[in-house]
């Protein structure tokens, strides 16, 4: 499923008018996780999962064309765990 299809999906299960309306929901939902995770907040979202950033240490590393030995810095990736109800309605 892609961003359309999304908003079509919301549109249809909220009752939206338009197209626009829920495309507005959509975007304001991933701002809110985004800008959440950047401030370093973590998202909890009951029955769906939470949504949080790690800390990713340096490391060693290998490039794979080459065999060349390369420094891998530190960075800040996010993370999604999914809850129990979204993994047991999946299998």
């Amino acid at each position: 499923m892609k961003k359309p299809d999304l908003v079509e999906a919301v549109m249809a299960a909220a009752g939206l008018q338009t197209k626009k309306q829920a495309e507005a929901a959509v975007d304001g939902l991933f701002d809110t996780i985004t800008k959440s995770l950047s401030k370093g907040e973590e998202v909890a979202v009951a029955g769906f999962g939470v949504f949080k950033v790690m800390k990713r240490a340096a490391r060693a590393g290998i490039n794979p064309k080459t065999g060349e030995k390369i420094q891998i810095a530190a960075k800040i990736a996010p993370k999604f765990r999914a809850a129990k109800v979204l993994k047991e309605a999946v299998n």
